[in-house]
This record gives structure tokens, sequence and C-alpha cells, in this order.
């Protein structure tokens, strides 16, 4: 890929792309939902590498050029919308495309948490687009990745520890971000993801949760937990690229946890009458429009 198209900022390559679509044609994949207003959708590959803006056409005179892909499908043209000026196709179908053609399993999973993190597209409505669709390529991997998908994960890391819990420790999938309260209904925190039947608490700490006052922060909220009788095990970037060594210290903090029995317990995930819950894209699309739009500000602050 040539220089100037890997220093380009993702909106510019997609405008560049979009540039060539023909009559029936529109964005798709990843760019379609970063266009749509996908936070997490950087445009970037496993590798940091700029990932190539994905065209979806049902005509065969638009080829592929360096820096944007062409794939030819069924397209009907009520799946495409203009949006801020470009074409693109819906974002049920974007999501779709993204499901089938990940390289892992794991990396479809990701991608429907984060449209689901941008409330863009919630479970139940890719499930509707899979199940509508099922001679297509890669459908297997994309119905595979809507049973393991969360609508309350707010970033790729925690995706990475929800499926290290499940696949790779055998455990039972965990609540992602639930509000931990203690007896009287005061917020104690919300961890990255809770087993309620052992009381453990993972957390995942990126570079921001190494140093400084946030570091503090975090220390003083581990300690509340273990007040309460919840036992954190914290995650960091280099931790995960040794999940074996991660699954053991999920199962030591789980068996640690079962050891100390319920009699410790002081917390509880039954949020107060006050609490306004947010954990499905449904509670949120609706909360915007009753005017709690500013609850949700920390989902537009996505790398």
């Amino acid at each position: 890929m040539p220089a100037s198209v890997d220093a380009a900022p993702p909106e510019q390559r997609i405008v560049e792309a979009a540039a060539v679509l023909p009559e029936i044609g529109g964005v798709t994949g990843w760019a379609g939902l970063r266009w749509a207003g996908g936070a997490w959708f950087s445009g970037r590959d496993a590798s940091g590498s700029p990932a190539e803006v994905e065209l979806a056409t049902c005509y065969e005179d638009v080829r592929s050029q360096p820096g944007f892909v062409v794939r030819q499908e069924r397209l009907p043209p009520a799946e495409l919308v203009d949006h801020d000026g470009l074409r693109m196709t819906l974002p049920v179908r974007s999501l779709f495309f993204c499901l089938r053609h990940a390289r892992t399993l794991a990396e479809a999973v990701t991608m429907a948490d984060l449209a689901a993190f941008s409330d863009l597209v919630s479970t139940a409505e890719a499930w509707e687009y899979a199940l509508a669709h099922p001679g297509w390529t890669g459908v297997p991997q994309a119905r595979a990745a809507l049973l393991l998908s969360d609508e309350n994960s707010w970033s790729p890391p925690e995706t990475s520890l929800r499926l290290l819990w499940t696949l790779g420790a055998g455990l039972l999938g965990p609540l992602t971000n639930c509000p931990v309260f203690d007896l009287h209904g005061r917020h104690i925190g919300t961890p990255d993801v809770l087993d309620p039947e052992s009381g453990t608490a993972g957390e995942y700490d990126g570079k921001l949760h190494l140093h400084g006052r946030q570091r503090a922060q975090d220390e003083r909220r581990a300690d509340r937990f273990r007040d309460h009788g919840l036992e954190p095990v914290v995650v960091t970037a280099a931790d995960l690229a040794q999940p074996d060594l991660v699954v053991r210290r999920i199962l030591a903090a789980r068996s640690r946890a079962l050891a100390r029995g319920s009699s410790a317990r002081s917390w509880t995930v039954e949020a107060p009458s006050w609490w306004r819950p947010t954990r499905t894209v449904e509670q949120r699309r609706r909360l915007v429009l009753e005017g709690g739009g500013h609850l949700l500000r920390h989902r537009r602050r996505a790398a």
C-alpha cells in the first residue's frame, strides 16, 4: 500500500474510495461502520497497518485498487443509505460483511461487540439479517460470532478478556461492565467482567491505567472490591499476549473467591431504583430518545 495511503486518516481513505462507486454500490465493512459513527473502527488491522476500505457493488465495472477492495455481491438498493455525503450499506449489512470476512472467530466477535458499543447494530438485528442470508460465504463464522457477542463490551481488550474467560478457561460467560453496589445501594464500581457466582472481577488495564492518578484510582477501587468480598484479577496488554497465563490467573482468582464463600459478601448486582440501566443497545437507544444521552458520553471517547 502506498505511503500516502498509509499516512492518510481513515475518513480520507473512505472518501477517496467512495469516489469510484457506481450507481448501485456503497462503502461497507469496517469503513461503513466507521462512517456511521462506530467509535472503535480505526481502519487498522491487527498489525497496525491500514485496512483496505471495502466497497460493495453488484456490478463488475469497478475494480479494486491500492487502498480499497471491491466486493461484488447481491445488493438490493434498499440496503444502501446516504450518510453525511457518502453512500454506504446499512450498518447491519456492513457488520455482516465484517463477521463473514474476519480472519478469526475472535476478530469477528470483536467486530460484533464494537458495532453494539456505538449502538449501530443490536445482536437481535444482526441475527435477523444473518438468518435471512443463509447461503452467503462466511455465514457459519458470522453465526458463531453472534453466539459469543455481547452488547456491553467497552473495548477490544475487554472482548479478548471475556473470550479467554469463556473459550480459554471454559467458564460461563461473565457479566460485562455490570455495576456493583453495596447492600445500601451505593455504587462500588463497574468491573470489566464479573462472575457473579464466585465474585471474581476481571479488569483490563491499558496504558492509561499504569501510572499516575489513574493508577491510584484503580488501586482504591480494587481495595473497595476486596473490602466487599470481590476478588479482582487485573490483566494488561502484555498479559493478553500470553493467553495461557491469563487463563491460569482467572482460574486461580476464581478458586480464591469460591473458597472465601458467600458469607464474606457485602455486594450485589441488583441496582437501586435510581440507576439507569445501559447494558443493551435497546436500553441505550431509549435513553438517548429520553434525553439521557449525556450518560453515555464515555462511549464517544474510544480510540
